[in-house]
């Protein structure tokens, strides 16, 4: 093949939680044309991809292969041909039981450009996360990566089962759970202890990690009980006695629970983020969608004649993002706000207008509406011009009582919120089959969407067993008119509010 190919990167995706990857992983994932990933690499990470990168699974997955190894460098070498960059993204790292030395020596073989990217390894990742460390002074020195896939009906082993059973170091079994049970016989067989300490981490590092311990002459029944399955790792040693005292990853406030966040997808980050830190499995459904009002004309109208208003007021971090777009766009900037005294209702939006140099002169202790009309009452409104960029569904009474003031208001919509199906049918077989604990709504439009996904005829039903967590009174006031149950209202009305008195709900 000619030199004039593209390049490859095999990258390792680690383990299963995406913080976990390299910045130099992000970086190729980022510069590619392609990304082929397989089961073990976490979705999250083609979020780095590149909006026109071409996004192909292969599967991997044990038992199911979406596309066999030889298929898999076939894909690469003919992506790579066309002159193409490829991020090869493959679970844990590329070269320890991931095949990776089999697609770069195919790479070799048609002369394709290529470079290894390590990753964090599950063997060193999962047990870490159970609170398992593979090495400690007091118990062992060394460590052994095995495959657990070897066939049991093979004639002759490559693996030295007496050297491991005799070797006193600590064992960890990759893609083993099926054969457990041969594994734990060929150590007894040849000397090792059936007290010995042995652990399996299905799902390590992910907020779905499951971990149970036993000894070597118990762990496969207690892995059958548990209903342990691929993908797991068996740590076999002494080392496994430090879990109890130094588990962590388990033991988070959330942990296992699975929580929907309805926020509109461009604004979810700092939830998921939130709630995935305090172990919690995130579903982003996003009930609603921010895009902008059709028509700035009278936005760009009142910006023609900005020194005429007295005061600015913005009700959410949505309004002064697509104000200050207006005035950049009208060739302005900040110093055309010279005069105008400002309000805010919240903190996240004050923080928000503060970016733009701004520091707000009204920031109520109350982040609604009301409290924002009762900072108002002690100034002299009477006559004076108040511009009020928001979004076109919002609650009506913060210009009504302004007026009723004397106050001369232009309340003017600079975006919309409309309804964002994506993941409709999921969500909806999800909460069918119990898998959901929690709904989040972070703003009423949220609930009114949410709402309208759900089969009228199926509401009750799929939600009867789920919690509700509203951001404040008002979106939990919407939520019950809904016919949704109400278990969790924030006294603060921010997203570390709302995450605080989630928290407080399920561990009180």
């Amino acid at each position: 093949m000619s030199k004039t190919a593209g390049k490859v990167y095999l990258i390792g995706a680690g383990p299963g939680d995406p913080g976990l990857l390299t910045l130099k992983g992000r970086s190729c994932i980022a510069r590619s044309d392609v990304v082929i990933y397989d089961y073990l690499a976490a979705p999250e990470l083609l979020a780095h991809a590149g909006p026109d990168a071409e996004l192909i699974y292969v599967g991997k997955k044990g038992g199911d292969h979406t596309l066999p190894q030889a298929g898999i460098n076939d894909l690469i070498v003919e992506k790579a041909g066309q002159g193409r960059i490829v991020a090869r993204l493959k679970g844990g790292d590329p070269f320890i039981f991931g095949r990776g030395g089999e697609e770069v020596e195919r790479l070799i073989e048609e002369g394709i450009d290529f470079e290894v990217v390590p990753g964090v390894t599950s063997a060193v990742a999962a047990p870490a996360y159970a609170g398992i460390p593979l090495t400690h002074r007091q118990f062992t020195s060394s460590v052994t990566f095995v495959t657990g896939h070897e066939d049991p009906a093979k004639e002759t082993s490559s693996i030295n089962w007496q050297a491991l059973a005799q070797g006193g170091g600590t064992l960890v079994f990759f893609m083993g759970v099926k054969n457990l049970t041969f594994i734990a016989e060929r150590l007894l067989h040849y000397g090792m202890s059936r007290q010995t300490p042995a652990a399996l981490v299905r799902w390590g590092t992910t907020p779905r990690q499951q971990t149970v311990t036993g000894t070597l002459g118990t762990i496969a029944d207690v892995a059958a009980d548990a209903g342990m399955a691929p993908p797991a790792l068996i740590v076999v040693g002494e080392v496994v006695r430090l879990r109890e005292k130094m588990k962590w990853f388990e033991t988070r406030p959330l942990f296992g629970k699975s929580i929907v966040v309805t926020r509109a997808r461009a604004q979810a980050s700092d939830l998921v983020s939130r709630l995935a830190e305090l172990g919690a499995v995130c579903h982003e459904v996003p009930a609603i969608r921010i895009i902008p009002e059709e028509d700035y004309g009278s936005m760009d109208r009142a910006i023609s004649e900005i020194t005429a208003y007295d005061w600015l007021i913005f009700t959410s971090v949505n309004g002064v993002d697509f104000f200050f777009k207006r005035l950049f766009y009208a060739g302005l900037d900040v110093r055309a706000l010279g005069r105008i005294r400002t309000a805010v209702i919240g903190p996240a939006t004050a923080e928000r207008l503060l970016g733009f140099g701004i520091k707000t002169d009204i920031l109520p202790a109350s982040f609604r509406a009301e409290s924002v009309i009762d900072a108002f009452k002690k100034e002299p409104m009477a006559g004076k011009r108040v511009l009020l960029p928001r979004a076109k569904e919002a609650r009506p009474i913060l210009p009504v009582e302004l007026t009723r003031m004397g106050a001369v208001v232009d309340e003017i919509p600079v975006y919309r919120t409309i309804r964002d199906g994506e993941g409709d049918d999921d969500i909806v077989a999800a909460l069918a089959a119990g898998k959901i604990d929690m709904i989040t709504f972070t703003s009423s439009s949220t609930v009114t969407n949410f709402k309208a996904l759900l089969p009228e005829n199926r509401f009750r039903d799929l939600i009867q067993n789920v919690a509700i967590a509203a951001i404040g009174p008002i979106t939990a006031d919407t939520a019950r008119e809904n016919g949704f149950p109400v278990h969790v209202t924030a006294d603060q009305y921010t997203i570390d509010g709302l995450c605080d008195a989630i928290m407080q709900y399920y561990c009180p």
